[in-house]
């Protein structure tokens, strides 16, 4: 299974620490909170904002390395734009090995 890393973040950094540092921070202090809220909106059946909550999120996965979490959080957008859900626990699934992985940078 694919793991969140840092390898497109340090390759956007291109050996800038202080670049990497100011952009983990962000991650660290928003990614939680938009986590929060796609749950929030998901588990209130507003299926329309958690679509928008998910279309946030998925670059979140693509700048902490996940290039099938990314392709699974477009599908999952779709999903929840036309009702549906059958990606919902391997995309929740995804949020917590990134909520994971943050927490133990």
């Amino acid at each position: 299974m694919e793991q969140p890393n840092l390898d497109y973040i340090n390759k956007l950094a291109a050996g800038d620490e202080l670049f990497v540092n100011k952009l983990l921070k962000v991650i660290k202090e928003e990614l939680p909170q938009e986590i929060d809220l796609y749950k929030k909106n998901y588990n209130s059946s507003a299926f329309a904002k958690a679509a928008e909550n998910v279309h946030k999120l998925k670059h979140k996965l693509g700048i902490l390395g996940l290039v099938e979490g990314y392709e699974t959080a477009m599908a999952y957008e779709e999903e929840l734009k036309e009702g549906r859900n059958t990606l919902k626990n391997q995309f929740e699934a995804i949020l917590k090995d990134c909520n994971r992985f943050i927490n133990e940078l």
